[in-house]
């Protein structure tokens, strides 16, 4: 089996400001494939960015392991890191200020890496191959205000590839530009991906990104929720045969992640329809696990257990200790006894 490209385990990020602490990340785990086309997607804080400066280099995890083509970023020097940085991977940011100098051309744009690390003569052929590599050749000698924002964003992956590097990270890289241009920009990465094998991470809001990548992964309360792979389709193709077929439509297959401590996320909307909350009954059947929730009953007494295992005899814990906890047991055994009275017993 091909070793990961990327592998997170148990990765935590925790932010502190003053006396107050963030956890952007609880104990993700991510594993992407050399040359993988991969998009990432969740709500505004459920820590996709947060993810993407870990494993470009401009941050470190509080906890957890991730290695990069091998290497250990979390055990890793600064020097060592800033090398990785510049040596490894390539950034494309959502604004354009973030990827390209407004007073130089494209072409001088795409030098300017190439410069800053020391490239000898062959940086402006390089530079010229890169540009025409996002087929924006004949704009080389234009600079920022005479160019699109699509025309800017393929310029700064220009920029971004510029010093070869074996992972390409896209934080929003279609957020401020109209939908024919985030497809050309989309192509732009899927081209680039095929052509070079460049292992290639975008982050993203935009629902339609899983027709672009090849897997999208979605990200909540800083953990894998869910994971869409995408499958083409095929018509005339015969099993065994090769698959000689006309390619159709896509179909779409989204899969609920089973972390490495076995925790699975339930999508909220299941959890409604069937009134499970609190516990939940497992069982092994022909087709696999079943989850069932579990009668009121059930959760009342496990709830009057929990409570009675917090309260220990009265000469071990303080007087006020164990009055609060017995004020607590008398809450769960009154909203029995009214869940009792409803069912009519």
């Amino acid at each position: 089996m091909e070793e990961p490209f990327i592998a997170c385990d148990n990765l935590v990020k925790i932010y502190k400001i003053a006396d107050l602490e963030t956890v952007a990340l609880q104990g993700l785990d991510l594993v992407v494939a050399p040359g993988e086309l991969m998009g990432i997607v969740g709500p505004s804080g459920s820590g996709k960015s947060t993810l993407m400066n870990i494993l470009g280099g401009l941050d470190r995890p509080s906890a957890g392991r991730v290695w990069v083509d091998g290497q250990d970023l979390l055990k890793t020097s600064n020097a060592d890191l800033n090398r990785y940085r510049r040596s490894k991977v390539g950034f494309v940011w959502q604004q354009g200020s973030r990827n390209l100098v407004p007073y130089l051309t494209a072409l001088e744009n795409v030098e300017l890496p190439m410069t800053l690390a020391g490239s000898g003569r062959r940086k402006r052929k390089r530079a010229e191959e890169l540009l025409e590599a996002v087929e924006l050749a004949d704009r080389r000698h234009h600079r920022l205000a005479q160019m699109s924002g699509g025309e800017q964003q393929r310029v700064a992956i220009a920029v971004a590839l510029a010093n070869n590097p074996k992972l390409l990270l896209a934080d929003e890289p279609t957020g401020e530009v109209d939908s024919t241009t985030a497809l050309t920009i989309y192509e732009t990465f899927k081209r680039l991906n095929r052509e070079h094998g460049l292992t290639t991470l975008i982050v993203s809001h935009d629902p339609g990104i899983a027709r672009h990548v090849n897997r999208v992964v979605a990200i909540q309360d800083g953990k894998m929720a869910t994971e869409t792979v995408r499958r083409s389709r095929t018509e005339g193709a015969v099993e065994g045969e090769g698959d000689d077929g006309v390619e159709v439509e896509d179909d779409f297959h989204e899969l609920v992640v089973l972390d490495s401590a076995g925790r699975l996320r339930v999508p909220k909307e299941y959890l409604e329809q069937f009134g499970i909350k609190g516990r939940v009954m497992l069982d092994l059947v022909e087709e696999g696990i079943l989850i069932q929730p579990v009668p009121e009953s059930v959760q009342v007494q496990a709830a009057e257990q929990y409570v009675g295992e917090l309260v220990p005899e009265a000469e071990t814990r303080s007087s006020k200790a164990f009055a609060l906890l017995n004020a607590a047991r008398r809450r769960v055994v009154g909203l029995a006894s009214k869940l009792r009275r409803r069912r009519g017993e």
